[in-house]
């Protein structure tokens, strides 16, 4: 089963999940996504697969999240997700994909119940 981390190489907890997959033996398929932002549908994807809603992936103490005004309830799921994929700094890092089941690396130890 191919593994996909959506990594920021400048975070520690992300470089940290990252080594815990290598110490598992996978050598997973790495997504700088600050580089490579996804796109909305992806995103939406990995939402679901996180069981979580696009508020709950918000990094709130981002200059962005301000900026963009997003502290607005009444802004849509849709719109939240766009504005996340603009402003990519905006998501939580790490997240670690296996399958059709998706974790956020914090603490890393949290993706170990996903991996094959």
């Amino acid at each position: 089963m191919p593994v996909t981390i959506f990594h920021n190489p400048r975070c520690s907890k992300s470089r940290q999940t990252l080594a815990l997959l290598r110490d598992h033996g996978i050598k997973p398929d790495i997504v700088e996504y600050l580089k490579t932002p996804p796109e909305p549908a992806e995103l939406k994807r990995i939402i679901d697969r996180l069981g979580l809603t696009a508020r709950q992936l918000l990094r709130t103490g981002e200059p962005e999240y301000r900026d963009q005004g997003l502290a607005d309830e009444t802004l849509t799921e849709q719109s939240v997700i766009e504005t996340m994929c603009r402003h990519p700094r905006l998501i939580q890092r790490p997240i670690v994909i296996a399958g059709e089941q998706a974790r956020i690396g914090r603490p890393p130890e949290a993706v170990v119940d996903i991996l094959p």
